[in-house]
């Protein structure tokens, strides 16, 4: 037979018993750095946690004690009929003195309305009041959260009038609004400054301003830089609106043209450099219409400033349109082309002297582009001004496209696409 022989030292056996001879109890471990406890001393303390256990498990088995049981109180329903109150005189006689109240009066001592051989009391209505009527001739009792069962003279009760915020409680007589006043002065739109008021930012003569607050005469308004730099932070979109998409929100199924406001639709050229961010899609309204038949330059914005430039009141911004025409107020020869057929007097009529439901408009400017085609440069902004203006001398419009805002033109922008406004951009 082959014989194996092992190299190196052989380990030590591992020492069971300590210093005095006493067996150790088994190890647990590797790296047990507290001493280990002998055999005796571990059953010593697995007898004593037993013992716990057992204590534990008796007070738990313990028979809770037994309270008299009285019978369940009947709740109370929602009619609670009256019950006949015995006469004073049967109900039982009382001690005659009260722990705290002196002596009481005999029944014989007390007044003759307080004994039993007085006359009963007069019933008494829900608030302890005498009720007149009997109870034969007193109304079925209505439940008034049925509007089936309410009269043709019910009112219902009124409610408290609301509490209002001491601070924000302002005379109408006082002035006018001071959102108003900040809007007047360019500052902010209406909508804007109130935001502004409501998160502290406008100081009116020093003091911090409410939200509903009026303002009287001269007064220094003061803005918190931090409203301006979220003022900074507001976006404008130029987009190339195409016909089938309307202006503001949707209609008779057509999209409004803010849903073309996406990622894939931007214009590779956008020479603005501001990188998109979901926040550009919060208050992002159309400053201004483009008819549904009708192309060109859309401008969407979260600035208030630049909507109330653009469709306010005061508003004298220019918008250019290039608009194709037929002639079609009467027969002409065949061939004839719109800039021919129409007279000069007429086209000096879009210029100036035509009126729009009862008001004269502002002065235009109308020319010629070429043959088929009219250039419009207008101030204002009514429903459909273009398209009725043309039918007023004569003409039927077939396309109409938007060019120009102000000093921002349409220029290379693809129909469909849109692009921010540049920081160094005005209207």
């Amino acid at each position: 037979m082959a014989t194996i022989t092992l190299k190196g030292k052989p380990k030590p056996a591992a020492k069971t018993r300590n210093a005095e001879g006493e067996k150790r109890a088994p190890l647990r471990g590797k790296g047990v750095s507290k001493p280990r406890t002998t055999l005796a001393q571990a059953q010593a303390e697995r007898a004593e946690r037993e013992e716990q256990f057992q204590q534990r498990q008796q007070r738990k088995e313990r028979p809770v004690p037994q309270r008299d049981e009285r019978p369940a109180r009947a709740k109370p329903t929602g009619f609670k009929p009256e019950r006949a109150q015995p006469p004073r005189g049967d109900a039982p006689q009382r001690r005659e003195h009260g722990p705290d109240r002196g002596p009481r009066a005999r029944p014989d001592e007390r007044p003759p309305q307080f004994r039993g051989d007085a006359p009963q009391r007069p019933e008494r209505g829900p608030r302890g009041r005498p009720d007149e009527r009997p109870q034969a001739d007193r109304p079925p009792r209505m439940d008034q959260r049925r509007a089936s069962n309410l009269g043709p003279g019910f009112q219902p009760p009124q409610r408290p009038q609301q509490r209002l915020n001491p601070a924000r409680q302002v005379d109408a007589e006082a002035g006018e609004r001071l959102s108003k006043r900040m809007s007047e002065l360019k500052l902010a739109s209406r909508r804007e400054a109130d935001e502004w008021i409501a998160a502290g930012w406008v100081r009116v003569n020093g003091k911090v301003a409410v939200l509903g607050q009026r303002v009287v005469g001269d007064v220094e308004i003061t803005i918190d830089p931090a409203a301006r730099q979220a003022q900074s932070q507001l976006v404008t979109v130029l987009l190339h609106k195409p016909m089938g998409y309307v202006s503001g929100q949707a209609e008779d199924g057509y999209e409004p043209a803010a849903v073309l406001f996406q990622p894939e639709n931007r214009w590779k050229d956008d020479p603005s450099g501001i990188k998109p961010h979901p926040n550009h899609h919060r208050h992002l309204a159309p400053a201004g219409r483009l008819d549904i038949d009708s192309t060109g330059l859309l401008v969407l914005t979260q600035d208030g400033r630049i909507a109330k430039a653009l469709i306010g009141d005061d508003s004298d911004i220019e918008k250019e349109y290039l608009v194709r025409v037929e002639f079609v107020a009467h027969e002409v020869p065949e061939g004839t082309l719109p800039n021919a057929a129409l007279a000069p007097e007429k086209l000096a009529l879009l210029n100036h002297g035509l009126e729009l439901d009862g008001e004269a408009l502002q002065p235009a400017k109308v020319s010629w582009q070429n043959e088929q085609q009219l250039r419009f440069v207008l101030r204002e902004g009514k429903k459909r001004q273009i398209r009725r203006m043309c039918e007023l001398v004569g003409l039927k419009v077939v396309g109409l496209k938007r060019v120009r805002i102000g000093r921002i033109p349409l220029g290379h922008l693809p129909v469909g696409q849109w692009r921010y406004l540049a920081p160094w951009e005005r209207f």
